[in-house]
Parts: structure tokens; sequence; C-alpha cells
């Protein structure tokens, strides 16, 4: 989800719609059974269709929850464990899919074991406040994020770069926040370094970061969501955000997140009315708000996340009782290409399935045109058409499209021409090629029911063949006969241009029994080049072209006789 514009008080998004696979999801990253893993990693596993958020629980035994314990991720299919995983520890990861419209469903543990630890942590920093943050709440905390491999953190805070002024390189265990005791000096700027270690040693050359004081005064307090309630399900999709107004706050930033770690859907928009518009949610999902008032004494400190999930949407959905998978979408079935064939346009390209509606659009230049509304379309000219069928679902008073979309190219066809047969003999067997010509795309078969997409066809007996000159766009087949037959004897198999005065030529040798009438006689090499033509009062072949030699390869003939027949076959020349 992605912002599009933030004007006036009304927040507009865009909608791209998610389909998810599985049903209880396998873990992408570590594997199950994985060995020595990153004590760091992100742990990632399947999306599932339907589902509404994830919740995963980590610990050391099947079940357990002991490292973490029922934590929402919303969407997202993965997570970072804030403190890292134990070294040399097997651990279990329980993953439970949420559903707001029926029970969760806990799926089995699933184990990997981490790594020894055999180095010293990486750096970090503060993440609150932000580096450069001004007007910062005298009474505020500070946080860092987990650093690589480390197992504790020191914390130094001074009022001067490097210095230890306020807390001087504080051992603070394995957390990832300090509150001061008491507020911090106003309008000053505070310098932090956090230094992580582990039991092979200290990182200190993490960078230190610096944020500025607010002035003297008091901040103002937390706000909360009136509208939708904080857990609110099947809220529409465009709802009217709303929180309680606050006493003394200047505006509000307002946080939007599809999950409980980061605000992807708007990050700290400044509002100064308690309230506004949101265009476009996703259905089926779990948005996480946090509303933080401020004013020139800071931000409100210690404001609580907040949730609500949207209406179910388009699905698919899973049935805990069949294990199946429904959907609203239409269920439509449209080629990746249509071919208009000579002699017939316009074209009609139907959808014969059903739908609450259709778009059909043409590509033109940068933009697209409607053209069509209705389940077909006559189609005039080639392009990129787009077809949208689409089912209009209402829930909870909200109407939402659920859309299947295809793209599709549009090409001028056409019935193929064979332009050209080339069949060559090896041993008892023949190949044949095809050399054809047309608008069209086109696939070749033997049977009128096997396609392929080469116009080639070995290992055939003798005999007499149909080919099948099938166009993609769908105007007709073609069938073209072919006939195999083994060349009558007379026709060398092989000779020797070596001049030792045995087979130095290649020609015809009539039999003494029914011998053809030969009246001249072509040799081809295997691209179908004339290497040389003689009669029949003329010597044969001497392997000789343009005055080279051929290569010892094989060859091939073409014989015509007075009655004329057309004898073709291969030969080998041997050196």
């Amino acid at each position: 989800m992605k912002i599009k514009v933030l004007f006036l008080g009304i927040l507009f998004l865009t909608f791209t719609p998610k389909l998810w696979s599985q049903d209880c999801p396998a873990l992408l990253s570590p594997v199950e059974g994985a060995t020595n893993v990153p004590v760091e990693s992100t742990i990632s596993w399947e999306a599932v269709q339907g589902v509404t958020g994830y919740i995963i629980s980590i610990g050391t035994s099947p079940g357990d929850t002991d490292i973490v314990n029922e934590q929402q991720v919303g969407n997202d299919t993965s997570f970072t464990p804030q403190q890292g995983l134990p070294e040399l520890t097997t651990v279990y990861v329980t993953l439970t899919l949420f559903f707001f419209n029926q029970d969760n469903i806990v799926c089995p543990s699933q184990a990997f074991t981490t790594e020894i630890i055999s180095a010293s942590p990486g750096c970090t920093q503060l993440w609150s406040p932000a580096q450069g943050a001004t007007n910062v709440n005298l009474g505020t905390s500070v946080s860092w994020n987990y650093a690589p491999k480390a197992t504790g953190y020191r914390l130094s805070l001074g009022t001067t770069q490097g210095g230890g002024e306020l807390l001087n390189n504080a051992d603070l265990s394995n957390v990832f926040s300090y509150n001061p005791p008491a507020d911090l000096p106003f309008d000053t700027t505070i310098y932090a370094r956090v230094t992580p270690y582990n039991d092979i040693g200290a990182n200190v050359d993490c960078q230190e970061t610096n944020f500025t004081t607010a002035g003297q005064g008091a901040p103002p307090d937390c706000s909360s969501l009136i509208y939708p309630p904080n857990g609110a399900v099947n809220v529409g999709l465009s709802p009217y955000l709303q929180w309680a107004s606050v006493p003394g706050a200047l505006g509000y930033r307002l946080y939007i997140g599809s999950s409980p770690f980061n605000a992807d859907v708007l990050d700290g928009g400044v509002f100064t009315d308690n309230a506004t518009y949101v265009l476009n949610f996703e259905s089926n999902n779990t948005y996480y708000v946090t509303i933080v008032p401020f004013n020139e004494a800071g931000d409100a400190l210690g404001c609580l996340q907040e949730s609500f999930s949207t209406i179910l949407g388009c699905g698919p959905f899973y049935d805990p009782d069949t294990g199946e998978l429904t959907s609203l979408y239409p269920d439509i079935d449209s080629p990746d290409q249509v071919g208009i064939c000579n002699n017939q346009v316009p074209y009609r390209v139907e959808v014969t399935q059903q739908a609450d509606g259709f778009r059909w659009y043409r590509e033109q230049g940068s933009d697209e045109l409607l053209v069509s509304q209705e389940n077909g379309l006559d189609l005039y000219q080639e392009g990129n058409y787009r077809l949208e069928a689409f089912n209009t679902i209402s829930y909870a008073g909200e109407s939402i499209e659920c859309t299947y979309i295809k793209e599709f190219s549009v090409r001028f066809s056409g019935t193929a021409s064979v332009e050209n047969t080339s069949i060559a003999q090896q041993g008892l067997s023949f190949t044949v090629e095809f050399q054809v010509s047309g608008l069209g795309d086109y696939v070749f078969s033997l049977d009128g029911v096997n396609y392929q997409s080469e116009p080639v066809f070995a290992g055939l007996p003798d005999g007499n063949f149909v080919i099948y000159i099938q166009d993609l766009g769908g105007c007709g087949i073609v069938e073209h006969t072919v006939r195999l037959r083994y060349p009558p004897k007379g026709f060398p198999p092989y000779f020797s241009p070596n001049n030792d005065g045995i087979n130095d030529l290649w020609a015809y040798e009539p039999p003494l029994i029914n011998p053809l009438q030969i009246t001249s006689t072509a040799i081809f090499d295997r691209y179908g080049k004339i290497l040389y033509r003689f009669s029949s009062d003329q010597q044969g072949w001497d392997g000789i072209y343009r005055g080279q030699q051929m290569p010892a390869d094989g060859y091939w003939y073409r014989a015509e006789t007075q009655d004329g027949q057309i004898y073709t076959g291969y030969f080998s020349l041997v050196r």
C-alpha cells in the first residue's frame, strides 16, 4: 500500500490486491531442521491465503513462548526477534493464523538450531529520539535496535560530544531502552553512544548520535481512537478516523502500518484536527495506529498502539471445516494472445463466464482507452489490451469490487503456407523439415492432437504422412501430405574421392533390372546449397566445390527422370 496524496486532511491510498497460498505455512528462512543459524536471523515464512494476520511465538521447546510471547506481526511474513536468538539452542517457532471472522489456527511448531557466537557484536545506535531530532520531550526515554550477536549494552549520555555527564558507560544488560530517572535538561543537545558487547568483546566503534530537547513547559497527554475503536472488525475501506482531542496539543502525529513494526501506510503525518478520511484501505487486513499529540514542549510520551481490521473482502478464504478455499473473484479463462484472422475484421472476443461487470482497455501511447463495458469486444486493430472482470460485494454497508485482471495482445494472423519441404534419409528412417510463411505463429503435429513448436520430424519410416500446421491465433489448421519412399537401387550410399580409382565419383549406377531413366541430378549440402549439377551424359560428382575438396560429411541428392519423377536421398562422402 502506498500513499498517493495527503491534502486538506484527507489521506488517499492506492490499493493493490494480494493473493496468498498454502494453509499452514512452512518456514522459508531458516528452514526447518537448519543448523548453525545466525543468532541475528530474521524468521520468514510462506504467505497464507485469506489470513487476516499472523501471531508468532518463539521458545526453547515446542509451543513455548520464553523467547517471544504471541507477538502479532500483522500481514508481514517475516519477523526479527528484538533481542536476537540464544546461541547453540534448538529454537521452536509457532505460527498462529489470525482471522477476525473465525477461530485462529495454531500451526505445528517448526525448529532449527542456532550457532555458537564466535565474534564480537556489530553496531547499533539510537532510533528514538532519531538522529538530529529537535523539540524532544524532557521526560523521554531513549531506545536502540538490536546489534547482531550482542548479549548486552552500555550507554553513555552527555551534554558534550563523547561526554558522559548524564550517564557514563552504564551497563544496562540485554535491554533496548533506558528511561532517565530525572528529566533531561531543557533546550540542550544530548549526545548518546551505545556500546554492544558479548563474551568475545565489545564494539567501541559505534557512532554517537544526538538530539535536542524542547524548552520548558508541559507536553500534552496521549490520545486514543474514537472511531474505529481499538480492536474493531469489519471496518470499511474508507473510514473517517477520529481520535480524542487533547487539551494543550498543537497537533497530532499519525502513524498507520500494516504491521506493528513499521508505518508503511502513513509515517508521522501531522494533523492539526483530530480526524481524517482514509481512502482505500485493503480488505481483510489489520491496521495498527499510533496517535502522538505534540506542542512546544515536545511530543506526548508512551502513547499506545491500537488496531482494527477491515471488512472481509474478496478472499480467498480458508474454511476450517472443509479445508478448502473460496474466492469472490470472477473465475475467468482468457488467452494471452488473440489473433485477428484475414478477412475477419471486426473479430469479436467474449467472456463466457459470469461476472457482475466488465471493462476492456486498449493501450494508447502511455495511457489506456476504455473501449467496452460489455462481456465482449469487437477487435479492429492490433495492440495491447487489458480486461477487467469484476464482482461487486457488499459488507457492512461497504461495496467493493473483486476484480480479475488479464493483459493480452492482439495480432493479425492467418493460416500457414508451406514454402519448402526438406526430406533427408539416414539409414532406414527419414527426417522431414518444413519452411512455412504467414502472419501467424504456428505449431506442428503428426496426429492433429500433439503439437510441437519446431517444424522438424525425425525418425519417420517410409509411407505417407499428413502434417497438421495450426495457427495459434485461431485462424485454422493446414494439412500437408508428405510421401516418404526408400530410393530405388542405383543410388550409392557413399563414395570416397581419393583418386584410388574406386568410388571416386558419385552418380546414379543403373541396375540391370528396371533402371531409371535419369535426366539430371543435383547435389546439396546440409543447408540446401547446390554444390554440383550434372546430366546423365556427364560424369558424377568428384567431391569438389569451386576448386575446394568438400569435407567428409553427409550430402543430399535430387534426381529427375524422363517421366518427371523426383527421387531424393542421402549419401556420405568418406575420406
